[in-house]
């Protein structure tokens, strides 16, 4: 799961920041190399020199002598996690999404089945009707853009889409929509499934941690009304053992206000 969400191993992780913090050492100090090797976690001095020239493309001793700018691994940023139904869930971060566009199918979602209807209209929207919008920019990327109407209406209305260039050409008995752009929280879920198996049991436990991140008093943040937030699924991104689904709604600092 680890190298599914940042591309690496976590052995390889590890490895590199240990490489990463013997640095300063390496500079500041005239410490024995084979000293250095058994602080940061190798067994000896060659080992920790072939893994420091793979990581950095030269030798611990060049590296002292020449003070060469190398690229480091940074600390990955972590957030809380929440256990989930085969899956874990990461988040919040904080992004800048652009403006887009997409076209899809529109449902009018009674709020008692916000959570078990939606999965459902976004398998049929995959399987059926995406096939007909013709000017998709990313046809493997389902997005699930939900709408609130003002005025404490009790319903919702859910597109099931894909991103496209424009709204020119909009197939009969679809709907476009526009996202404008906002600074958002993201939420990442990554389940042990296939993203066909993203349910009701898996948006309940979206939904609780999202309540719990809107609720935190000590959160730089604060999530907009609620009018408008979106899903989204790369389904290209499946490996055959991991899915992963992004969640993003409109945020604002609290010291703004």
């Amino acid at each position: 799961m680890f190298k599914f969400a940042f591309g690496f191993t976590l052995a390889g992780y590890i490895r590199s920041r240990k490489l990463t913090a013997s640095l300063d050492d390496l500079l500041r100090t005239d410490r024995n190399l084979i000293d250095l090797a058994y602080e940061y976690g190798f067994e000896h001095e060659q080992s920790y020199i072939r893994a420091f020239k793979r990581e950095f493309g030269m030798t611990p001793g060049t590296f002292r002598k020449t003070g060469h700018i190398v690229k480091i691994t940074p600390p990955l940023q972590l957030y809380d996690a929440s256990q989930l139904p085969d899956g874990i869930l990461f988040g919040p971060d904080i992004v800048m999404v652009p403006q887009f566009h997409v076209i899809g199918v529109r449902h009018r979602i009674p709020f008692h089945d916000s959570v078990d209807l939606p999965p459902k209209m976004a398998k049929l929207f995959w399987e059926r009707e995406r096939h007909a919008i013709g000017n998709a920019v990313r046809p493997d990327v389902f997005i699930g853009l939900t709408r609130i109407p003002e005025g404490g209406a009790d319903y919702s209305y859910y597109l099931p889409s894909v991103q496209v260039r424009d709204l020119n050409s909009i197939p009969l008995n679809l709907a476009g929509d526009t996202f404008p752009s906002s600074l958002c929280a993201r939420f990442h879920y990554i389940g042990e499934h296939h993203y066909y198996d993203i349910d009701a049991n898996v948006a309940r436990g979206m939904y609780d941690a999202i309540v719990k991140f809107a609720n935190d008093p000590f959160a730089k943040y604060r999530m907009l009304n609620g009018s408008f937030y979106f899903e989204k699924i790369d389904v290209s991104a499946y490996d055959g053992t991991y899915c992963l689904m992004e969640w993003f709604t409109p945020v604002a600092e609290k010291s703004a206000e």
